[in-house]
């Protein structure tokens, strides 16, 4: 039917959940929105989304509110504005929040694959908790999209589960490569050294985990468990580095929850049974994450403070993005054997000011805690945290502060500790 028709089954009061990424299903989204003179009080739920979100705009105020599990650009103002409210929430939670009815959906909206000659339609490039938003939900509308890749894993879901489709022809959203400068190629040669032989990654999107896997070459038997990657996983995949010849769950198989990036991820992901992507209720779990070998988990931080404490959802009270699969990595590789849980961040923000910081901005939200932190990585080395005191932490997180801010860190050291 008509996407038109198919929103019709939206009513004042309703919980839409909206799936998210590349995967963002825009036809969808549109007619739904531009029904909003007919709609009151329709919560949206989702996490980071690509394109844009007409629901967020402050004319629609009174018709949508936005409450977000995970902010992204498209909403932060709405957020920021009292629009819309962030749900502070560790992902691998979140498909329990709606098996559960903690936050009961009344309509999905997807964008899927066409169906395969069984009547199975795959979700796609997002997986992740777009499953359970699937099983959960009174009502299901799917876009469906020819040009949305088939994936293997949790994401399929027969034609009959539908209560509408409606049928697209449109490029799914892309992420190029982001540029490598002198400060991520560091940063990645840094983290490559922390990475043995073996080990099972995790890793994000953008420059710094680009710049990782790029150094990632000349190593061995690499695995993959992770909640999402990019194109920069590919080329060691095709070389065989990347092989999961030594993981414990799912060994030779790539594991993720969801793809985001160009075309080419897109295609190489397509009915690849080397690839499966999982709901995150079981990829980001701790228990299934400790099982691999020497789980390396590479994530990003807004600041780190003087004892470790890790602020990587907030800019100040200015909520920025979101809680995520952080700590279910983190917490998972610390306990794996052999494992490398790893914060990586540039020395400085494009402003000049210190990411390595006394302290944390008030109202920052702490996303890791000093007690799981373990490396810490900039360009200017690696601060090994585990089992040291605040004093030690301290001086080993100034040493790879930038140079032109070392000074002031160490003087608020000696402020705060004493005899430093």
């Amino acid at each position: 039917m008509s996407a038109a028709d198919a929103l019709e089954a939206v009513r004042s009061g309703d919980r839409v959940f909206v799936q998210g990424v590349a995967a963002t299903p825009r036809v969808l989204v549109e007619a739904m929105t531009a029904r909003s003179g007919l709609l009151r009080d329709v919560e949206v739920v989702h996490l980071h989304t690509e394109g844009p979100a007409p629901y967020a705009a402050p004319e629609m105020t009174g018709s949508f509110h936005v409450n977000s599990l995970f902010v992204g650009a498209n909403v932060r103002e709405a957020v920021g504005a009292g629009r819309g409210d962030y749900v502070p929430v560790f992902l691998s939670e979140v498909p329990a929040l709606f098996r559960k009815g903690v936050l009961p959906l009344d309509v999905a909206l997807v964008h899927v694959s066409p169906p395969d000659r069984h009547g199975y339609c795959s979700l796609g490039v997002s997986v992740d908790v777009t499953a359970a938003a699937v099983q959960s939900a009174k009502t299901v509308i799917a876009q469906v999209n020819p040009r949305m890749p088939r994936t293997l894993g949790d994401g399929l879901v027969p034609l009959s589960r539908f209560d509408a489709c409606v049928e697209v022809d449109e490029p799914l959203f892309e992420s190029p490569p982001a540029e490598l400068g002198e400060v991520e190629h560091a940063i990645g040669r840094h983290v490559a050294g922390l990475v043995q032989d073996g080990a099972t990654l995790q890793m994000g999107i953008g420059a710094i985990p680009d710049a990782v896997l790029a150094s990632l070459g000349s190593h061995r038997d690499l695995g993959v468990h992770t909640e999402m990657f990019s194109d920069g996983l590919i080329e060691l995949v095709k070389k065989g580095v990347v092989n999961g010849a030594r993981k414990a769950t799912y060994p030779g198989r790539v594991i993720a929850g969801f793809v985001n990036g160009t075309r080419a991820v897109y295609d190489f992901v397509d009915d690849n049974p080397g690839v499966l992507l999982l709901d995150v209720g079981y990829v980001n779990s701790t228990q299934v994450i400790r099982r691999n070998p020497k789980v390396t988990a590479i994530n990003s931080a807004v600041e780190v403070d003087l004892t470790g404490q890790v602020c990587a959802d907030s800019i100040g009270t200015r909520q920025y993005s979101g809680v995520g699969g952080q700590m279910d990595f983190i917490r998972g590789a610390s306990l794996s054997e052999g494992g490398c849980p790893i914060i990586a961040l540039p020395s400085m923000t494009g402003h000049g000011l210190s990411r390595i910081v006394a302290e944390l901005k008030p109202g920052a939200g702490v996303v890791t805690t000093r007690a799981h932190v373990h490396f810490v990585v900039t360009e200017h080395g690696v601060a090994d945290l585990y089992g040291k005191n605040l004093r030690q932490r301290a001086r080993a997180l100034v040493d790879i502060a930038h140079p032109s801010h070392r000074e002031g860190l160490a003087r608020a050291a000696r402020e705060r500790f004493g005899v430093f």
